[in-house]
């Protein structure tokens, strides 16, 4: 593929791969753990809404950590014991199913408290909805941020209003902005998660989700297809679902308007494969990431290559 002009990778890669960013941090292999800390949302307990998103399945996004272990410390061991093929690593807890700030402070304290001492972890990863990030929690998070490697996680899928709200989002951009900015003016790292392929946008909309993110100051993204599990409300009516081709060119599309020092934290996913309905290329990670790479060398581009300081 010829030399590799993008400077924040030490392989072939085009982007600034959140592997990248761990190597080059803690000198050696790190791993996150997702967990379960029994949170909800205000999306499903009436709050704000009933029934959650619309693509988001009964355990709150957290089907990677296996079923029946309530305790952090069992949470940890398993997911540590799928890691075992790495046997120096080190971990960081990720509280990834529902609102992982959606709590009293005290709990979340005593939460975040008990995942740090788990053995080996050396950081913090907490995702979560923009409102549900109170001045109070913002403040709380900053403690964290100044004692630990942390980083929030905040879901905004899509920068459309419409979208969200036939989604059943129950959270508008202004106010997932707010949440964003109350992080962000105490210096806590945040991340947003986009997906592509929800229904009604077009791949311009997709790219301008992108572009305001990039805009917002995100320090990481993350990049999947809308895939539709079994027991969500779009399993009832499941969208025509994108292809690989065309989400390889949006993702591309996506990186080339971000900025280089923005961690890419995943530029695909997969659901559990007994409940996906849909797309049935999501089951093929490694292909959709080398379908990426290619693309990339084929137009000789790179993360941040459209990308100026003032968008």
């Amino acid at each position: 593929m010829g030399e590799n002009p993008f400077p924040f990778s030490d392989d072939n890669r085009r982007y600034h791969a959140y592997s990248y960013a761990l190597k080059h941090r803690y000198g050696g292999r790190v791993a996150r753990v997702p967990l379960d800390g029994g949170f909800t949302c205000p999306n499903r307990d009436g709050t704000k809404g009933a029934g959650g998103c619309a693509f988001c399945s009964g355990r709150g996004s957290g089907d990677q950590i296996p079923d029946g272990l309530t305790g952090l410390a069992a949470q940890y061991a398993a997911g540590i014991e799928t890691l075992k093929k790495w046997p120096d690593a080190r971990y960081i807890p990720y509280f990834q199913s529902f609102s992982g700030t959606y709590a009293p402070v005290s709990r979340l304290r005593a939460l975040y408290d008990g995942a740090l001492a788990l053995p080996g972890a050396v950081g913090l990863a907490v995702a979560t909805r923009a409102d549900c990030v109170t001045e109070e929690i913002a403040g709380l998070l900053a403690e964290y941020a100044a004692r630990t490697d942390l980083t929030v996680e905040l879901g905004l899928q899509t920068a459309r209003d419409d979208t969200n709200a036939a989604l059943n989002r129950c959270e508008t951009f202004a106010e997932f902005s707010a949440g964003f900015a109350r992080l962000k003016a105490r210096g806590i790292p945040v991340w947003v998660h986009l997906i592509n392929g929800l229904p009604g946008e077009t791949r311009a909309d997709m790219v301008d989700s992108a572009r305001t993110v990039a805009a917002l100051g995100a320090d990481g993204v993350k990049l999947h297809a809308l895939h539709v599990l079994r027991g969500t409300p779009l399993a009832a009516h499941p969208p025509v679902f994108q292809t690989m081709e065309d989400y390889v060119q949006t993702v591309c599309d996506q990186l080339e308007v971000l900025p280089p020092r923005t961690v890419i934290g995943r530029l695909t996913g997969d659901g559990p494969a007994d409940a996906l309905v849909g797309p049935d290329w999501t089951r093929r990670k490694r292909a959709v990431l080398n379908a990426i790479d290619r693309e990339l060398a084929r137009r000789n581009s790179w993360q941040g290559r459209k990308w100026t300081e003032n968008g």
